[in-house]
């Protein structure tokens, strides 16, 4: 559709940037934290490990304040769950609790608004021991760990996330790492976790609307529009079924009260289907969201399954890259998209088309928080870093969220990712993602000195101009 006159971003638009603990904070032992699964398990040994990271924990004044400069209007970041429960549950960490505190502080001194991502991945290693979110007593956890964050923070925080790309963990659970038995749940196991993770955070949020009655609270999913590979009805049909369960199953739950019909005889056929207690549908249908958090990276385009193990493809080490599922759907390739050096889809007007069908479904604000491009960033000897791909990428990505706008999708704001360097999951420092460059290497964390790539200075232009001004 092409209009007269595209629509402005809105005036209280949130311009942010994204991080999460483990990936930015290090200090993985100190001021009472205990270890998360990420701390437990196996990494590549030439990755850099999460120890230091980029010391975000004893520098996050210097990090605020480079923000700040930049112009940044909202900051999401995760709080390690192991930093204010050691335990998982019980005595409550007053280390943890001054860290964020001062974090939340320096945010609120320059204007920035914090956004609160309550579970990025960590689940504390102690509750794992005792079955993690298997075992239904997770639940009460998590339920006891927002409280306790609602109750010290929840008058300077009004926008939390629950639990950051569930979908990822539930679909590709080797993505953030092994456990150190090298064996991963099965999908009946995983999709038991998955139940307890929605009654989870269904408690939570209704407990926020008890406690926090001005915020908002919403779950950040990984969320992608899928392409048919032909006009053939059949690959139409493979299309939707791999959307349906990578995407819309996990925002039905939350949004709806339960699961996605197509989704719920797809696990019922495999004997997938989680064991459901009394009073659990009652817990799902009493709880909404008030937005909707999206990270979208790229798209995926699908062919119709062939039976047979041809269905599914190489996998590459990364949850952006597509699978294939035996009698479900087959993955193909799109020739009218890019991708990066890592094998992820470009594709900025996938981005519109993803924001469409979201807003359209569910009828939410949504939130970006996160979107964008890794890349080995070359540092110059004059400390400059010439990111012209990323300034590229993200010029697109909030030309078509303009357009998608124009379109009536209600945006509250874009974080894409990262605010600065972080441990790439599985390519460390090689692969970076930030508009402020951490100088380290994955053998070497030498002093972590912070430089402003050319990216930096334009999106500062870009939120100056209220992002009337994209070139």
């Amino acid at each position: 559709m092409q209009y007269k006159e595209l629509k402005q971003f809105p005036e209280k638009f949130l311009w942010g940037a994204s991080t999460s603990a483990y990936q930015v904070e290090g200090a993985v032992a100190e001021d009472g934290k205990s270890p998360s699964i990420i701390d437990m398990y196996e990494h590549p040994e030439d990755v850099a490990d999460f120890s230091v990271a980029s010391d975000h924990y004893h520098r996050y004044r210097e990090d605020i304040a480079m923000f700040a400069e930049m112009g940044l209007k909202a900051y999401r970041f995760s709080i390690a769950w192991t930093r204010i429960l050691p335990g998982g549950t019980g005595d409550v960490n007053a280390k943890g609790l001054e860290f964020y505190g001062n974090l939340i502080g320096e945010c609120r001194k320059y204007g920035i608004e914090p956004i609160v991502t309550m579970y990025h991945f960590d689940l504390p290693y102690c509750l794992e021991e005792k079955g993690g979110w298997l075992n239904r007593d997770t639940i009460d956890a998590f339920v006891n760990y927002a409280k306790v964050l609602f109750e010290h923070f929840g008058r300077e925080v009004k926008y939390w996330l629950t639990i950051n790309e569930q979908n990822t963990m539930i679909l590709h659970p080797g993505a953030i790492g092994l456990p150190k038995s090298g064996e991963l749940p099965s999908k009946k196991v995983m999709y038991q976790q998955n139940h307890h993770m929605m009654l989870a955070q269904a408690k939570v949020m209704k407990l926020f609307h008890q406690m926090v009655p001005e915020g908002m609270i919403g779950p950040a999913l990984n969320l992608t529009a899928m392409y048919p590979a032909t006009c053939r009805p059949e690959d139409a049909i493979a299309a939707h079924n791999w959307e349906v369960l990578r995407c819309w199953n996990f925002a039905d739950v939350p949004v709806y009260g339960w699961y996605h019909p197509l989704a719920w005889e797809y696990m019922k056929d495999r004997d997938l289907t989680p064991d459901v207690a009394d009073g659990d549908r009652e817990i799902l249908e009493n709880a909404k969201p008030d937005f909707i958090a999206m990270n979208y990276y790229s798209t995926a385009t699908i062919a119709a399954s062939r039976g047979d193990a041809s269905d599914v493809a190489a996998r590459a080490g990364d949850q952006q890259i597509m699978l294939g599922e035996q009698g479900v759907y087959r993955p193909a390739e799109n020739e009218y998209v890019g991708k990066t050096q890592y094998g992820w889809v470009v594709d900025p007007v996938g981005f519109r088309y993803t924001l469409r069908k979201t807003y359209e479904r569910y009828r939410l604000p949504i939130l970006i928080t996160e979107n964008g491009i890794g890349a080995p960033d070359t540092l110059e000897e004059d400390g400059s870093v010439h990111d012209a791909y990323r300034i590229d990428f993200i010029r697109e990505h909030l030309h078509q969220m303009k357009l998608a706008i124009t379109d009536g999708v209600d945006m509250l704001g874009y974080c894409p990712w990262a605010a600065i360097d972080v441990v790439s999951t599985h390519q460390g420092y090689r692969k970076r993602y930030g508009f402020i460059y951490v100088d380290r290497t994955d053998d070497d964390p030498k002093e972590c000195a912070r430089l402003r790539k050319d990216s930096f200075y334009w999106y500062q232009k870009v939120i100056q101009s209220r992002g009337t001004e994209l070139d």
